[in-house]
């Protein structure tokens, strides 16, 4: 029932996309009438209402493929959905194949012969996107030959990214301990993959498409040393190899930074899985450095040659030019200024309360990058004496049964640590998500793909990422865009109502009854009986 539900969603949506999706000839805010909006509608409700049903695991990982691959056939084959993004990658493309710098100047300005069909939010601003995407639209705009022809190898690039991400799924579900199943279905059946990454064409997949391989290279070959990466017996042989793959895990870092700038969030949290053993300032500059001066070194490179430079990081401070509610700091401001007017006020409060998300992000970042760090880390065990020779003859059989225990729960201790590090990654993402001056629904899709391979409790991301789905039209309009006072106050009070909880949460976890190995409380003698 569940994949012919999404199924018959999916096809709803393609029909959406065909009678008002984002078509190059039509302006935004044209919806196509009260049948667009109703396909739409059902077409959500379907696919979120299927996904939802299996978010504890679909029946198999062939399963989850098989559903969620015939789920994005008929997305693959309609008109841009959710956003006009696309066209915005067309012109930047088109400006770099004619030898102009989408860095300093906007699309229509540069005279883009597709300009009229970008959203007029963006067409006067640069290219807020690495070099490496850049160059990739500027080879969809020269192999395209139009327009259409553009948009189609667009699409295709992000259907790539996609699959390469769903290729990576089951190896790092199965690192840290995830059933597949669970893992590939949360990914490639969620709503907004679909419509959002692959109707919509949305560069996060090929960011995505790069960091899933990034972190499985990390997963499967430093954290496996003895047993993968060195086959042939320990020597100069394999640290070269040890260095090429840590050098090849940082490229990939580097190359998915060179897409979006969000990836970079995730580099701390690599270098920690990139580490052999227990992690400490000298091992984490030893492995962690290699990691970062292939990271670096593909970014500037591949800076150099195109001739692009560092001007996209200039463009970053641009993309929220937008001010929705979807953003909390953005919602918090908002309602700040609503306030004011209703005093004869400008306070402009947007700005101040957007720096304020950005700071506290910063300090989030680090701390959750020492926390992980501390848990990965604990400390040495305390030194027993040794015993003597009569005791050691006795114990040898215990001796061996511990090993025999040792070897069998060494997955166990591999998943945890994959858990720790691929998890403090996700939550990053969420924290950049939740904190960023705009939210857009496909943004969604960082932490979802992350968390999906690492999380035990998936409840907590995967209902913001369904109620994201019902965010934006098929033209692109954002239904935040139309709430805009209503939208703030909820929002706010969604900030208060978790800082009531967060704080709660604290003062539980506080309570000495709830600490694991707590003395417990004075009473009387326990009976012989």
């Amino acid at each position: 029932m569940a994949r012919y539900a999404g199924l018959v969603g999916a096809l709803l949506l393609a029909v959406a996309g065909y009678l008002g999706g984002a078509l190059p000839d039509a302006g935004t805010g044209s919806d196509g009438g009260p049948l667009t909006v109703t396909s739409w509608l059902l077409g959500t409700t379907a696919m979120v209402g299927a996904w939802w049903a299996l978010r504890a695991g679909a029946p198999s990982t062939r399963w989850a493929y098989v559903t969620a691959g015939s789920w994005a056939l008929p997305l693959l084959v309609t008109a841009p959905l959710g956003s006009r993004d696309v066209y915005s990658y067309a012109c930047q493309g088109w400006i770099y194949a004619d030898g102009g710098d989408p860095y300093a100047i906007g699309v229509a300005a540069a005279g883009c012969p597709w300009a009229e069909a970008v959203a007029p939010v963006w067409r006067d601003t640069p290219a807020p996107y690495g070099p490496l995407f850049v160059l990739l639209a500027a080879l969809a705009v020269v192999l395209g030959g139009g327009l259409i022809g553009t948009v189609v190898l667009l699409r295709l690039l992000a259907l790539a990214g996609v699959l390469a991400a769903a290729a990576c799924l089951p190896g790092l579900a199965r690192a840290a301990g995830v059933p597949p199943r669970r893992a590939t279905w949360l990914l490639l059946a969620c709503p907004l993959v679909g419509v959002h990454l692959v109707a919509g064409a949305h560069n996060d997949a090929v960011m995505l498409g790069l960091l899933l391989p990034a972190l499985l290279i990390l997963v499967h070959r430093p954290g496996r040393l003895g047993s993968l990466l060195l086959a042939d017996p320990p020597g100069r042989l394999g640290s070269l190899r040890l260095v090429g793959v840590l050098l090849l895990a940082g490229v990939l870092l580097g190359l998915a930074v060179s897409v979006k700038a969000t990836a970079v969030v995730v580099l701390p949290f690599a270098a920690l899985a990139a580490v052999r053993g227990r992690p400490g300032v000298r091992t984490l500059l030893r492995d962690g450095g290699l990691l970062a001066v292939g990271a670096v070194g593909g970014l500037l490179v591949l800076s150099l040659l195109t001739g692009l430079g560092l001007g996209w990081l200039g463009g970053l401070g641009r993309s929220g030019n937008t001010v929705q509610w979807t953003s909390p700091p953005t919602a918090i401001g908002m309602l700040i200024d609503y306030v004011g007017e209703l005093f004869a006020r400008h306070p402009n409060a947007v700005p101040l309360t957007r720096t304020a998300g950005l700071a506290l992000l910063a300090v989030l970042l680090l701390l959750l990058f020492h926390h992980t760090y501390r848990t990965l880390r604990p400390p040495p065990p305390p030194t027993a004496p040794r015993p003597d020779a009569l005791i050691m003859r006795l114990a040898a059989p215990v001796s061996a049964c511990r090993d025999a225990n040792l070897m069998i729960n060494a997955s166990e201790a591999a998943g945890w640590r994959w858990r720790v590090v691929l998890g403090g990654a996700g939550v990053g993402l969420v924290a950049t998500v939740v904190l960023a001056p705009v939210f857009h629904p496909w943004y969604a899709t960082w932490p979802l793909a992350v968390l999906a391979v690492a999380a035990t409790r998936t409840t907590w991301f995967v209902l913001p990422c369904a109620l994201a789905s019902f965010l934006a039209l098929p033209d692109g309009t954002s239904l935040a865009r139309l709430t805009k006072a209503p939208g703030a106050i909820a929002m706010t009070a969604l900030v208060l109502a978790a800082l009531v909880w967060a704080l709660f949460r604290r003062q539980a976890w506080r309570s000495p009854a709830l600490v694991v190995g707590a003395a417990p409380p004075p009473g009387p003698p326990p009976s012989r009986d």
